[in-house]
């Protein structure tokens, strides 16, 4: 998965420390090796890595990519639509790991209510009636939470924003609901999904 190639990737401190500078505005590799503490020989070789793995590319300065031009004459950006098209690609393929992704429940009427509130790994919306939002919760928590394993808060947010990227619910909403129902416990601020289903 491209989390996966990610994770890789950054397993070297120095791609870390420049990749965080250019983050937070090194433009140049002059300016990332300063922000970053790492020499600048170091910088050139963290630089070239990130950028052949495009999480970090040169932009002019009316931000558009420039390939032609040399890295003294563009700025150095991180590739942010990279790391979004990477989310939405493991996210689909974590639903198709999961049969289909919204399907597969042996229940037709409850693969067909999940088809139409669930797409691509996002939550369209939520069901006005009770008893299918809990079955589309149900189906949410099972497929973003393992079961008996602490989850901070953030953690939580970040997983269910995912969920309710381009949809008219918010994280906050559909915590509060995996909550009420008992799909998740809280206890100071770390939360579990429980091994029952309720």
């Amino acid at each position: 998965m491209a989390t996966e190639r990610l994770i890789r990737l950054f397993t070297d401190e120095n791609r870390v420390r420049v990749f965080a500078a250019v983050a937070l505005g090194a433009g140049t590799p002059e300016e990332a090796a300063r922000a970053a503490g790492v020499p600048a020989k170091e910088t050139t070789l963290a630089l070239l890595k990130l950028r052949e793995q495009g999480v970090v590319t040169a932009a002019d300065d009316d931000g558009g990519e420039s390939e032609s031009e040399s890295e003294s004459d563009s700025r150095l950006v991180v590739a942010y639509d990279l790391f979004r098209r990477y989310a939405r690609a493991d996210r689909e393929k974590a639903t198709q790991a999961a049969g289909t992704g919204t399907a597969g429940s042996g229940d037709e009427n409850t693969d067909q209510l999940l088809r139409t509130f669930v797409r691509d790994g996002r939550l369209v919306r939520l069901p006005a009636q009770w008893t299918r939002k809990k079955l589309v919760l149900k189906h949410i928590a099972e497929q973003t939470f393992e079961p008996g394993v602490d989850y901070p808060e953030r953690t939580v947010n970040e997983k269910l924003r995912a969920w309710c990227e381009d949809g008219d619910t918010d994280h906050v909403t559909l915590r509060r609901y995996l909550v009420d129902l008992q799909h998740l416990r809280r206890s100071e601020g770390i939360y579990r999904r429980v091994a029952f289903v309720v």
